[in-house]
């Protein structure tokens, strides 16, 4: 695991993705057309749990600008990339950004991260790697 380190994953929500969130949230789902920020939040669990950091990644912290609304049956893509490792801390700070197909920033922000084998070279193995 190095600075610079990305992990990305592109999804394509469609209404049935928002009933489904709605009905666990016990909520309407959105009329608008628009992607609830929650499923958006939710790419980005994905990365860090399964990617990069990946398998044992606890998240500590997460902030997030909306900057704009992701659209239904758009394709939309998270990444994350390693901005600070602190090993004597167990720590990894993280770039966060969904775009849209066009390029535009639909979201941006950083993760905080604890990974206690920030140190090992066995942390490596998600390097450079794109979640599909």
């Amino acid at each position: 695991m190095r600075i610079g380190d990305r992990a990305r994953v592109t999804r394509v929500y469609q209404p049935g993705h928002v009933a489904a969130l709605a009905a666990l949230a016990g909520v309407d789902d959105a009329p608008d057309g628009t992607v609830p920020e929650p499923l958006i939040g939710a790419l980005f669990s994905y990365l860090l749990g399964r990617e990069l950091p990946g398998f044992g990644t606890n998240y500590l912290k997460q902030e997030l600008r909306f900057r704009q609304p992701a659209r239904l049956g758009e394709p939309i893509t998270a990444a994350v990339e390693i901005t600070r490792i602190r090993p004597d801390k167990h720590l990894v700070d993280l770039k966060t950004t969904c775009t849209a197909a066009d390029g535009t920033v639909l979201c941006d922000g950083r993760a905080l991260v604890l990974v206690k084998d920030v140190g090992h070279p066995a942390s490596n193995k998600q390097q450079g790697r794109d979640a599909t």
